[in-house]
């Protein structure tokens, strides 16, 4: 049985090349991801060692909760940094400032990520070099009016040392000339950032205040273990900082990649289960129709006694050596993938550090594993199947049409999955928390649906009937061979199904969610005018101050967040103008009105006052940042969303309290409205400076598309595997289906039907089958969507259902490619068939 198993599998090479490649896409896509995943993750890892390679211990500011002061915790002083010094396990301490720094590159768009844009302080020792930064060129900064830049950096924007360059902390430009170039460890410059270095008076001024820094870096003498640095340094820290061993910091930060690279892996091996999930059909409905053609050869095994066992066994051991080829071979294209991956990284700007392709044990045994057991459960059940048929009915051929009890039993079972899940999805979105059953009942529909897809078939299909005539006879023996198999039809269309749902969904979601923000946002403000720094930190106070003498504008508002307690629980305070607020937001009010917010009056939004049993008068006990005390009072009570929520006063009152003093973003309200005249004289009186955002309500709205549009793309993209999967299927089945129908194929050519006509037949066969899966992928897709926009809606008040019928049209006519593209070769094969040969065929 062994050997007769083999011969099998090399005697139908042709036919099990698709199978083999269904399994292998969906193996590839796991190690890719896998050996991706691994790669970059070892080599942030060790990435970020090496930044602490010089770095025993670190102080830092403890900013857990404090009673009496909710601000942040003050920085580290001088006077600390000169005690620690003098330890007697010290060898060397160094003073650490660090915060955003925008580099723009000579055409003036921004160097890195933005958010990866980061500036420090050089701190020179004795020699006068500092033992974080090795310098190529030039020297460390000295002064207010010098900076040295990372060596990648440098080449990116091709500065050298003497040019002058722009920088931005909080929003002003900064004029620097470049005296040192060097290179770091720093993890941010190696995933793509920059960093600027100032001297340390100057880094003090811009991120703390002078004499204090952001944090102590400690180097133990030798012979002195971290963990004795630390007990020493301990013994001299004040209230709220903290200090730990370099080999802590190290493991926390390998812990937080790896828990960032958890969720890319996560979801990348989500798609890959789709693609594989997918792949089962395909192997299933390819076994299926192999032990069809050979039911006579197996019932012939069968009569010369192999037990039913046997057989069974010969169809499995097919189904390993396919399922072996295609994870060995599906594992060497994934460590290609995880390359790629890698490179692609690169080339897109979002470089990661240098480090080897990392092939993991685990990467080895799940491609294994997956490719080989995939296989061969999705065989079993076809050889289990062909095992029950009795020697004489396979010879006779009596077992092929499925019996009338047989379909009742499986239509009543997919009705059942089928109702059980729609009752679930829309008992989901009734609930608060609805996002298990929701889940649950999608799974049931689908598998309910995939039940009950060969009894879809044939209205659906007899709906194309009227198309099909057009094409005439060829249109006609089109829509008899789609459902001729019912089983083999269902099974072919549901691989595309179950990438079109999925796609459809998330593009229904993607939808409404950008359609409710934007509407939100238009909803919320008047302002003609957003202003704020790309980088989302806050914008200097000069800002909002230069802004409001200019003449285009006619009014305006920084917004101002301030850590506070109020009412015993610590609360952002947000300071707004509180003249000009008004004329700048929609908000509407429940209580009281804008026209009381001054002084210690305030105004909250509704769900926050519910929260708190706050009513209009309602008198608040508060610490401000600064540890002061008062009363706030309530003044009124505003309808809040997504956009702005919490409790507003007026920045007069809440300045005298904020200690370092940053708007997060600045509204306007200008004369003439919105006019491309009125941004440029905005941006040019900021200075044309890119790390500054001057954005109209469309401008937000882009935004916002441009970003659900990106995860869209990298969606459709991880999706696109299922898709190819699904036409290696739609091959699958019509190359098997004019093998099958060889002699009925050279029947219609002798009596009449050229060559022409068959290719016709076999393209209209597959189209229908495609778009039939087409539209069974999208009408499920648009159902879930508008089932996971009811739990969305809540939390977004303007969410509603948006479907997008241009890229629904697009997805039909994608389906429609499907079938087209995988009909060449099956169509081209019949048409080529000898008509005499093809009619003595068996």
């Amino acid at each position: 049985m062994f050997r007769t198993a083999l011969r099998n599998v090399l005697a139908h090479k042709a036919r099990l090349l698709m199978t083999v490649l269904a399994v292998l896409l969906g193996v590839a896509f796991v190690a890719g991801t896998l050996v991706f995943t691994s790669t970059i993750s070892d080599a942030y890892q060790k990435s970020s060692e090496k930044g602490f390679t010089n770095v025993d211990v670190a102080i830092s500011p403890d900013d857990s909760d404090d009673k009496d002061n909710p601000g942040d915790a003050p920085e580290l002083s001088q006077s600390l940094l000169d005690k620690v010094t003098k330890l007697p396990g010290a060898e060397s301490a160094t003073g650490t400032v660090t915060g955003f720094a925008a580099i723009p590159d000579k055409d003036g768009k921004l160097v890195g990520d933005g958010f990866t844009s980061s500036g420090g302080n050089y701190f020179p020792s004795k020699d006068g070099k500092d033992a974080r930064y090795t310098m190529e060129e030039g020297r460390g900064p000295t002064n207010v009016r010098e900076v040295a830049l990372d060596s990648k950096t440098a080449d990116r924007a091709d500065y050298k040392i003497g040019d002058s360059i722009d920088v931005s902390v909080d929003g002003p430009v900064l004029k620097q000339k470049v005296v040192g170039i060097f290179t770091t460890d720093d993890g941010n410059v190696a995933a793509g950032g920059s960093l600027a270095l100032f001297d340390t008076r100057t880094a003090q001024k811009l991120y703390a205040e002078p004499g204090k820094y952001t944090g102590i870096e400690l180097k133990a003498k030798p012979g002195t273990t971290q963990e004795a640095l630390k007990a020493q340094v301990q013994k001299v820290l004040p209230d709220r900082t903290e200090a730990d061993t370099g080999e802590k910091l190290a493991d926390d930060q390998a812990e937080d990649i790896k828990n960032g690279m958890s969720g890319m892996r996560t979801g990348m091996l989500a798609f890959a289960g789709i693609a594989l999930f997918v792949g089962i059909f395909i192997i299933a409905n390819t076994f299926t129709m192999l032990v069809a053609q050979r039911t006579k050869e197996l019932a012939l095994m069968r009569a010369v006694g192999a037990s039913r066992r046997q057989v069974t066994r010969s169809v499995l051991i097919e189904a390993t050596v396919v399922g072996s080829i295609a994870a060995v071979t599906g594992l060497l294209a994934g460590i290609g993938i995880g390359a790629g991956l890698r490179s692609l990284l690169n080339s897109s700007g979002a470089t990661v550090p240098d480090g080897p392709l990392v092939i993991t044990p685990t990467a080895v045994g799940a491609s294994l594993f997956v490719g080989i057991v995939v296989t061969v459960l999705a065989a079993w059940l076809p050889g289990r199947r062909a095992a029950k048929i009795p020697p004489v009915a396979a010879m006779g051929s009596v077992h092929a049409p499925p019996t009338t009890r047989g379909l009742v039993v499986r239509n009543s079972i997919g009705a059942l999955f089928a109702g059980v899940g729609i009752a679930l999805v829309l008992a989901a979105t009734t609930m608060d928390d609805g996002k298990g059953p929701m889940g649950l009942g999608a799974g049931l529909l689908m598998i309910g649906v995939f039940v009950l897809t060969p009894l879809l078939s044939r209205p659906l299909i007899a709906a194309a009937a009227p198309v099909l005539r057009i094409f005439g006879m060829p249109g006609k023996l089109a829509r008899q061979n789609a459902v001729r198999n019912p089983r083999r039809t269902a099974a072919t269309a549901s691989a595309l199904m179950i990438g079109l749902t999925l796609i459809t969904g998330l593009t229904v979601i993607a939808g409404g969610i950008q359609n409710a923000i934007d509407k939100m946002a238009r909803d919320s403000l008047k302002a003609d005018y957003i202003v704020s720094m790309a980088s989302m930190t806050p914008l200097a106070p000069e800002v909002g101050e230069k802004l409001e003498k200019q003449p285009e504008v006619k009014e305006s508002s920084p917004l101002r967040l301030s850590p506070t307690r109020i009412d015993g629980k610590k609360t952002d305070l947000a300071g707004v103008n509180g003249k000009a607020i008004g004329n700048l937001t929609k908000l509407e009010f429940t209580e009281g009105s804008f026209a009381g917010l001054g002084g210690n009056r305030v105004v909250v939004d509704k769900d926050l006052a519910e929260d708190r049993g706050w009513k209009v008068g309602s008198s608040l006990p508060t610490t401000f940042e600064d540890g002061k005390k008062s009363r706030l009072v309530v003044s009124g009570i505003y309808e809040g969303n997504v956009i702005i929520s919490g409790v507003m006063i007026d920045n007069a009152a809440l300045t005298p309290h904020v200690k370092d003093i940053a708007d997060f973003q600045v509204l306007l309200k200008t004369k003439d409205g919105v006019s491309g005249d009125t941004k440029e004289a905005l941006e040019k009186a900021l200075g044309d400076n890119p790390a500054i955002k001057v954005q109209t309500m469309d401008d937000v709205s882009n935004d916002i598309a441009k970003l659900i549009n990106l995860m869209l793309n990298m969606l459709y993209g991880l999706l696109a595997m299922a898709v190819i999967v699904a036409v290696l299927g739609v091959v699958n089945t019509l190359a098997m289906s004019v093998f099958e129908r060889s002699q009925e194929i050279g029947m219609l050519r002798a009596i009449g039907l050229d060559r022409k006509g068959i290719k016709r037949m076999v393209r209209l066969e597959s189209l229908v089958i495609s778009l039939f899966g087409g539209v069974l992928g999208i009408g499920l897709g648009v159902f879930f969507g508008w089932a996971a926009g009811e739990l969305i809606g809540p939390s977004l008040g303007t969410y509603e259902l948006v479907l997008p019928w241009g890229r629904m049209g697009l997805f039909l006519v994608l389906a429609a490619l499907v079938g087209v593209l995988a009909a060449l070769w099956p169509a081209r094969r019949a048409a080529k068939l000898n008509m005499l040969a093809a009619i003595k065929a068996e």
